[in-house]
């Protein structure tokens, strides 16, 4: 009887394991929806259609890219961590969602680091502090100087975006002040800027390379490890003397935690070739943007290092969202 019995589990364990592996192996089966933070037309919105668009041919299906803008893409990373794990239902990562919003909120409705799991890395964007092209600052150094006889405003696309907390913690590396205007985007900022209203922006590649490159702003100094290669004459805050002076604003894709390896593997494929087609790298390029075919291990060791840079800076310089 024990042996009919035995012989009877381990029917069913082959059954049900045969039955799992074809149910990973026809996935997809119907259309994926990739979740995004922020309203369309936004660089995180259009970067995902552009790769949607290369994914979901190659997966037979389409992927949807769906905008659930609300405070610091909190709603949607709480949708996206509370859906099945089975790789239908993925989210636009960033700096935001999945490394600075647990220091800046006392309680999130997700936990980024045991709900979700990475996918892959679409790319990390330059952050540089620029001025109009006619300011009587010369240099990164004059800026200093310039702000110890007058604290200069700077502008960013939000609070506590990537743009904001670089120039926090790029005063605090280098010593000057600088008083924070935040804007609703980064355009908005550079436009005030032209018109006079601010003294500086803090950047990124996609949005400030088109004023460097018509002569209408000035970049100081960019928060790189090397210089960029869009804007070669710009200098690092590395090479200013400025120590661990580096940020990037940077995209990502991520998944409940709990999805197949196997399907995490595929959407990873898929999403690098969509990255690596020539349009895309062209564009990429042209903007600035720095791409890597990182693995889903790479991408989560990658966040795991922003973690301990970030999150005790943010407790540090007392930056919150929720008080």
């Amino acid at each position: 009887m024990n042996i009919q019995r035995r012989s009877l589990a381990l029917g069913l364990a082959g059954a049900l394991a045969a039955r799992s592996g074809k149910a990973q192996g026809s996935w997809p089966e119907r259309p994926l929806r990739w979740v995004v933070g922020y309203p369309a037309g936004g660089p995180s919105d259009t970067f995902a259609r552009l790769i949607a668009a290369g994914i979901g041919p190659a997966l037979g299906h389409t992927m949807v890219v769906e905008n659930r803008p609300g405070g610091g893409a909190v709603l949607a990373s709480e949708t996206v961590s509370r859906a099945a794990p089975d790789g239908y239902t993925l989210l636009h990562a960033d700096n935001g969602n999945l490394v600075y919003n647990p220091a800046l909120y006392a309680r999130l409705p997700y936990d980024p680091d045991r709900d979700l799991t990475g996918v892959g890395f679409i790319g990390r964007f330059p952050l540089f502090l620029v001025v109009r092209a006619d300011s009587a600052v010369a240099d990164f150094a004059g800026y200093v100087a310039a702000s110890r006889q007058q604290v200069p405003t700077y502008g960013s696309p939000a609070v506590a975006s990537p743009h904001h907390l670089a120039m926090e913690m790029l005063k605090r590396r280098a010593g000057f002040d600088a008083t924070h205007v935040p804007y609703r985007g980064g355009p908005a900022a550079m436009q005030d800027l032209l018109a006079g209203t601010l003294d500086s922006v803090l950047i990124d590649c996609a949005t400030g390379l088109p004023f460097l490159r018509d002569g209408k702003a000035r970049a100081l100094l960019v928060l790189s490890e090397a210089r960029s290669a869009q804007a070669p004459e710009v200098p690092t805050a590395l090479e200013l003397g400025i120590g661990q002076a580096v940020a990037f604003g940077w995209q990502a894709m991520s998944a409940p935690a709990g999805t197949p390896q196997l399907v995490i593997a595929r959407l990873n494929q898929e999403m690098r070739a969509a990255i690596a087609a020539p349009a895309m790298q062209a564009r990429m390029r042209d903007l600035g943007i720095e791409s890597a075919p990182w693995s889903p291990a790479e991408f989560n060791d990658f966040v795991l290092r922003e973690n301990a840079v970030w999150r005790p800076l943010i407790r540090e310089l007392g930056i919150r969202l929720d008080s």
